[in-house]
């Protein structure tokens, strides 16, 4: 391609919305286009990376015996009413685009496809004979998010593969989904990518493992948990750790103290010089179920550690049926607003005791009139502690569990595990934090969806059998994008060569010199003739201009005809080294076949 004749603007300044490294550089290359919040158009370099993207998704998916189809975007409310989550999806995490067509049908735009495929499952597949089966596509996804930012990494539009297996047993699934930890594996390397895979928190997918892959990069939105001994990676919303040791207790005897001003853990260990692992904190927070009913839950946590949300949501899911409900749809430490709406008088923050009284709860339909009270395992062998006494300015000491107070009966482990905590597999190890992005995710559904659903086979002994599921999605521009962020720099974007838009690109200092054009044209021609995907810089611009956007749009080897012609030579400059030398005419297409297969293999 000539770029005087492509779709190519580069913009010198780093545009407003963009906020990190990446987004700015594709805006800034003229790959991307802000068309609206959350939305952009890939343009011609841009569509050239992802087409590549998504064919060595392809073929690291085909490899494994998967087989590809396309899906329908438009899915009917229906589907995801019979699987649970509509009300999850269009109202708990509003991410959804719900709409209703012309006979008052409601649809929703697909943020993922376990309903759909599970629905074509249940009508397809009959017997074990015809199992397992593995489907994918590559496709847009849609999903409103609350604020979309950093370009490609959260937006509402986007692309991405997501594929589906079914199976008769738990044996095979397991196969299957260690056969995509391996390709996505492939798939990252053969990106040119460093990454690391961790284990994850299901989500509103759901199931009873999960696995994400992480590309490395400072601007990642997730921070990764590992130890230096490689054997074990998580997410921070899963991972788990030992806490510090607990210190032994200052106080004896339990007594009521005064104690103004010591709203936080931090205060209240200096007023009363003691440790925050002898402090048993409590934490309120507010879970709406979907049946509408609002559950005020206290979390019992030793001062030192913090509660994982995530964790805690998963926590209240399981409980969800003695409330008649299935799910919860929100999960927020209730602000002064939301306290007015139930609370039958003002509450005693930051000195609340374990056995804050229920009679703190105003009575209402919608509000369940009793704490659903929880104790972290950190806190449940805490013997002499430290908590709230209920009264404002207020703290007792020497305190025990099914002595001063109840013991709540039922234990959690929602703690946040954090960088320096010991590891559990080898308390040797401690935990070491790293950012991430997450490009790929894999799980094990189990038979969530095809119990809900109604999908069942006919098994070997003649019994009606819910399908065992898998699903495993690789967002494709969210890849793309996360491959700038960790290669970049100061002159612009450092492109992978197995995915950058083009392998080369001749840039002619002059224009008006016949014979840098003559061997400009020459290389041009044989080098896209031999497969190594060439552009050239035609344009009349001065030579400053052009080298620098070569180095902005990444194009992995910049070759110059200039004052090297005189030899028979022209400079061939790396871009991600800068490195620069001169190489005879008639060996640069070898030089650079060869440079280039060792960047792929």
């Amino acid at each position: 391609m000539r770029l005087s004749q492509m779709l190519f603007v580069t913009l010198r300044e780093d545009p407003a919305e963009a906020e990190i490294p990446s987004h700015k550089l594709l805006l800034r290359a003229g790959y991307i286009r802000r068309i609206g919040s959350g939305i952009y158009a890939y343009l011609p370099l841009m569509w050239r990376v992802l087409k590549k993207v998504s064919q060595i998704v392809r073929e690291e998916m085909d490899a494994t015996g998967a087989q590809e189809c396309l899906l329908p975007q438009l899915q009917p409310a229906d589907l995801w009413r019979e699987s649970g989550r509509w009300d999850t999806y269009t109202q708990a995490e509003g991410i959804m685009f719900a709409m209703t067509d012309r006979q008052q049908r409601e649809l929703g735009l697909g943020p993922t496809h376990e309903e759909v495929i599970t629905t074509i499952a249940k009508d397809m597949i009959r017997s074990y004979r015809q199992l397992p089966v593995h489907l994918y596509q590559i496709q847009t996804k849609f999903r409103d998010e609350i604020r979309p930012r950093f370009g490609l990494m959260r937006g509402r539009e986007f692309i991405m593969k997501d594929g589906y297996s079914f199976h008769t047993n738990e044996e095979s699934l397991k196969k299957t989904y260690q056969d995509m930890a391996q390709a996505y594996s492939n798939m990252l390397r053969r990106s040119g990518l460093q990454f690391r895979a961790v284990d994850a928190d299901s989500g509103a997918i759901g199931g009873s493992g999960s696995q994400e892959f992480m590309v490395l990069a400072e601007a990642g939105e997730d921070e990764v948990l590992y130890t230096e001994d490689g054997q074990y990676a998580a997410n921070v919303e899963k991972a788990v750790s030992m806490p510090a040791d607990v210190e032994p207790s200052p106080f004896a005897t339990f007594e009521k103290r005064e104690t103004p001003g010591t709203e936080t853990i931090d205060k209240l260990c200096k007023f009363l010089k003691c440790s925050p692992t002898q402090v048993v904190k409590n934490v309120l927070y507010q879970a709406v179920y979907d049946n509408g009913i609002t559950v005020l839950v206290l979390v019992s946590i030793r001062g030192d550690q913090d509660v994982n949300q995530v964790k805690l949501l998963n926590e209240l899911t399981k409980l969800a049926g003695n409330y008649q409900a299935k799910t919860v749809l929100f999960l927020t430490v209730p602000d002064a607003e939301a306290q007015r709406k139930w609370a039958a008088k003002s509450l005693p923050l930051g000195y609340m005791a374990p056995d804050l009284a229920d009679d703190y709860i105003a009575g209402s339909k919608e509000v369940n009139s009793k704490f659903l009270r929880l104790v972290d395992r950190t806190a449940v062998d805490l013997t002499n502690f430290v908590t709230g006494s209920n009264e404002s300015g207020y703290h007792v000491v020497g305190a025990n569990w099914n002595k001063e107070f109840p013991l709540p009966a039922t234990v959690v482990g929602v703690r946040t595990a954090k960088k320096g905590d010991r590891a559990v597999h080898n308390p040797e190890q401690t935990l070491q934090s790293a950012r991430g992005i997450e490009v790929g995710h894999i799980f094990q559904l189990g038979t969530k969806y095809s119990q809900a659903m109604g999908a069942t086979y006919t098994s070997e002994q003649g019994e009606e059998m819910p399908f065992m599921m898998g699903c495993y999605g690789v967002g494709v521009s969210r890849l793309a994008q996360s491959a700038v962020e960790q290669s970049y720099d100061k002159d612009g974007i450092i492109w992978p060569v197995a995915i950058a838009p083009y392998h080369a690109i001749i840039s002619i200092p002059n224009i008006s010199d016949a014979q840098q054009v003559e061997v400009a044209e020459k290389l041009y021609a044989e080098l896209n003739q031999s497969g190594i995907e060439t552009l050239l810089d035609d344009r009349d611009e001065r030579a400053g201009v052009k080298f620098k956007d070569a180095d902005l749009i990444g194009i992995p080897y910049r070759i110059v005809p200039g004052r090297s012609l005189k030899a028979g030579k022209v400079e061939v400059v790396e871009r991600a080294t800068h490195k620069s030398q001169e190489i005879l005419i008639d060996e640069v297409n070898s030089t650079l076949k060869q440079w280039i297969e060792a960047a792929v293999s």
